[in-house]
């Protein structure tokens, strides 16, 4: 006599089911990490915001100024800059064409299809020679212990490098997330 049992799924079906999974769990750290930037930028922006305040007070007011503020202010910029690249990709405000993205003749399989190409044929391979480059960079800081050029400069110079290849890392992380969402896109709407 034959029991009847359901038909087990195939072996395609589960490996697409355990990679969709796995990606959820990459998505759900990497957001996670991405995040947690966002108070670091907001208080790097509040911090560069006073500091160029007492900059421009002590200059004008007070006849006097530190190039180590100035310099402050640019790392500080740097870094807000960097950090938040990845903040930008995640909420889809980042800069593009939208004359005909955001037009009605596209559709959102189309849009996805694009973005995917902008991630795969310029933000990661972007990403990842800036990335190269950029760690010699930060190691020959951190190796010579630089300093600013300047009399009264900042120290350990190493410390806003560090933050080029740590931004770009972000958004590459992003990226791969984005190019997830819009392959899920692509497969929904086809």
């Amino acid at each position: 006599m034959k029991t009847f049992r359901p038909e087990e799924p195939s072996i395609l079906k589960r490996t697409i089911s355990f990679f969709l999974r796995v990606a959820e769990l990459i998505n759900c750290i990497v957001n996670t990490i991405i995040k947690s930037t966002e108070p670091l930028t907001c208080g790097l922006l509040i911090l560069l915001v006073s500091i160029t305040f007492s900059d421009v007070i002590m200059r004008y007011v007070f006849n006097s100024g530190s190039v180590g503020l100035q310099e402050l202010e640019w790392h500080l910029f740097s870094a807000i800059f960097l950090l938040g690249g990845a903040m930008t990709l995640r909420e889809d405000k980042h800069v593009r064409v939208d004359l005909i993205y955001r037009s009605k003749l596209l559709k959102k399989r189309h849009r996805a299809f694009v973005d995917i190409c902008g991630i795969l044929f310029f933000l990661l391979p972007f990403c990842t020679v800036v990335i190269i480059t950029s760690a010699p960079f930060v190691y020959d800081a951190y190796y010579h212990d630089e300093i600013s050029p300047d009399a009264g400069g900042l120290p350990h110079r190493w410390v806003i490098k560090l933050t080029l290849p740590l931004g770009f890392l972000l958004i590459v992380l992003q990226g791969f997330i984005s190019l997830k969402q819009n392959l899920l896109t692509i497969i929904k709407n086809s």
